[in-house]
């Protein structure tokens, strides 16, 4: 996939800013984290906590995440010669084949591959996975085959661990990556967006008399080291949720996305009047302010890195002026980056 040129949102983001550690380990809740709310129709910007979300919806809003639950995605393997390496597994395909990334290592993270790859990795004891084309033309990611003695999440379980990427200085465990509302494994990374909900806010969201419904959307791998859009992603829309974000639309109410995988999967079961239909199946939808939105009124998200593809969807939701003020906002205000960081609400 060809690298995007586009003229999306660029700064400076500085390294005490990028979140090393869960919002546990800092001494707070998973919902007390920051949250910088954004308010389309006004320009306004509020600072808050994300535990603070019902206040900011109404009753007869939707609110719709993604059930998605990571998976231990991150296998070491050594090649034929003796090399050490990391594999990062991205996409499980129809064929039962994998999209992998092949990385290597880099004291106690990972970087990426640079020279020729090993096409055959010894993954352990009957273990091994071979390297059999390119995917979609990417230059990190390929096409492999897994020989395994047990099927492959029981394998991953015993032998993976969770993606981490170098802002992160120590290992975490599994469930410090899952959603309270994880379900269905098959993420290579976090939905991160939603790591902040906690049973209470739910509760109180549900009180409140706003909705809460499901989607899946599998996450595959993201490259903090290329500048690429988005590649496919196996999703699913159940009838139950398009019946509620279409009525939910028809009284009037918002639809409140939960990360930019929702926002990816509602716009690609939606047509062009933003009406939601069932899907299951595959999306390369890749969601630009040209482009724009239909079928999602507002977003919950987190904070992207400098150039990243997802500021093109920020921009369809909130608009260039709104996104240019939250950004220079947040960094002002020092809120923290990545899966572990503060969020940001763009309302209509």
């Amino acid at each position: 996939m060809n690298a995007v040129t586009d003229n999306r949102l660029s700064f400076d983001l500085p390294a005490h800013l990028e979140a090393g550690e869960p919002a546990e380990a800092r001494g707070l809740t998973r919902d007390a984290v920051r949250m910088l709310v954004a308010e389309r129709s006004t320009g306004r910007l509020s600072h808050s906590t994300f535990s603070m979300l019902p206040t900011f919806l109404d009753a007869g809003d939707l609110v719709v995440v993604n059930t998605s639950a990571v998976i231990p995605a991150a296998v070491r393997g050594t090649a034929p010669d003796g090399t050490p390496l990391a594999l990062h597994l991205s996409t499980r395909l129809d064929d039962g084949r994998w999209v992998v990334e092949p990385r290597r290592l880099n004291a106690s993270t990972t970087a990426r591959w640079d020279g020729e790859v090993p096409r055959t990795v010894m993954l352990g004891a009957d273990a091994t996975l071979r390297l059999d084309e390119r995917y979609l033309g990417s230059d990190r990611l390929w096409v492999a085959e897994l020989v395994l003695p047990q099927p492959v999440f029981t394998w991953l379980a015993l032998h993976g661990q969770p993606i981490r990427y170098s802002y992160v200085d120590q290992p975490w465990p599994i469930a410090t990556y899952q959603n309270v509302y994880a379900a269905e494994p098959g993420s290579a990374e976090m939905p991160s967006a939603g790591r902040p909900f906690t049973p209470e806010v739910i509760t109180r969201l549900v009180a409140k008399g706003v909705g809460v419904c499901p989607l899946v959307l599998h996450t595959g791998v993201a490259s903090l080291e290329s500048d690429e859009l988005p590649f496919p992603e196996r999703m699913r829309v159940p009838a139950a949720t398009a019946t509620r974000v279409n009525e939910t639309h028809a009284a009037g109410g918002r639809v409140i996305a939960i990360g930019t995988t929702v926002v990816r999967a509602l716009e690609s079961a939606a047509d062009s009047a933003g009406r939601v239909s069932p899907f299951d199946g595959w999306t390369d939808l890749v969601i630009t302010p040209n482009r724009g939105v239909g079928a999602v009124d507002g977003l919950l998200t987190g904070w992207h890195e400098p150039e990243a593809s997802h500021l093109l969807m920020l921009e369809a939701v909130a608009g260039r002026a709104l996104l240019e003020a939250s950004y220079a906002a947040s960094l002002a205000e020092g809120y923290l980056w990545h899966e572990f960081g503060d969020v940001h609400l763009i309302l209509p």
